[in-house]
């Protein structure tokens, strides 16, 4: 039961870290008023990058920052797109999803069920490690399963929480009038964040095929990137919530996986939907049952919003 418990909890973690790592991507761009649903091509982009990456030069790190690189670029196109030109965000996140998944599918033809021949070994913390059952699954994964549970999310909470750097940035994303009033510059910030956080979700991509399942194939990301999109509602634009938001559904896959391995009396296919399930579930059973979750869980007031100065 034991190892069961720790197996369970290690699958968890690693399957919760990719949605954790693109939904802290999506706070930081809607924390600036910019709604990409572009993730789910920038993660299947930046998985296939990662492993083309990987077979040139077996190094688990430059293919994590290649697909992190090609986020960005998707991210800046979208960027260009919705804060420069000001198109209907939407659409452009669309279109950018389209894009990515078409584009993977192509580059990564020659490389499908090519397993990757470099991926992130576990750094055991000495001491923590050999706690029973939750040693193993947290202080027993790889370096990026630190970086994406506590290093990134810290740093992402500090600076919009406790810097004016942090108070522009929510400003900009609350209302964009008063902070260009201010001096804030509101295209720089959307420009920016709304990159930074693409390139978060490639990381997630190249994540999702140097760790968590190492091999590319056409579909591999499966919807974890409209997951990812949910779980931002679900945390209240927040990064530490977006973070365990991610565990918690990280969680939900594993249960899924037991109940296969267990011959569980519950349809394959059913196993299979709860984390989509559970994306429905979390996202309306809070508000219906506590109405504070409402306010919790609202959006920044000027998300989705062109900012047109010419009209403040």
């Amino acid at each position: 039961m034991i190892a069961l418990l720790t197996g369970m909890l290690s699958t968890a973690v690693l399957a919760g870290g990719v949605l954790a790592l693109a939904a802290l991507g999506e706070v930081l761009a809607e924390r600036v008023g910019v709604t990409n649903l572009g993730v789910e091509g920038l993660m299947s982009l930046g998985a296939v990058i990662a492993i083309i990456t990987v077979v040139a030069t077996p190094n688990p790190w430059l293919g994590l920052l290649a697909a992190t690189m090609a986020g960005a670029t998707g991210g800046m196109l979208f960027a260009f797109a919705t804060v420069i030109v000001r198109a209907n965000q939407v659409l452009c996140g669309l279109a950018i999803t389209f894009l990515g998944l078409g584009l993977s599918a192509s580059i990564g033809h020659d490389y499908a069920g090519v397993p990757s021949p470099a991926t992130f070994g576990r750094v055991p913390v000495p001491g923590l490690s050999s706690l029973p059952i939750i040693g193993p699954a947290f202080f027993g994964q790889n370096l990026p399963i630190y970086l994406i549970y506590l290093v990134l999310p810290a740093l992402a909470h500090w600076v919009m929480f406790h810097t004016r750097h942090g108070l522009a940035m929510r400003a900009v994303g609350e209302n964009p009038a008063a902070a260009d009033a201010a001096g804030l510059p509101v295209t720089a910030l959307r420009f920016w964040y709304v990159t930074l956080g693409a390139g978060l979700a490639g990381a997630a991509g190249g994540y999702l095929t140097l760790t968590y399942v190492p091999v590319w194939s056409e579909g591999l990301v499966a919807g974890r990137g409209w997951i990812a999109l949910a779980l931002v509602i679900f945390a209240g634009y927040r990064p530490f919530g977006a973070t365990l938001s991610g565990l918690l559904f990280g969680l939900i896959t594993a249960l899924s996986f037991v109940g296969q391995a267990r011959n569980w009396p519950i349809a394959p296919a059913f196993l299979n939907m709860l984390p989509y399930l559970g994306t429905i579930a979390f996202i309306i059973v809070p508000v219906v049952v506590w109405h504070r979750m409402r306010r919790i869980m609202a959006a920044p007031a000027a998300l989705g919003v062109p900012y047109h100065r010419d009209v403040r």
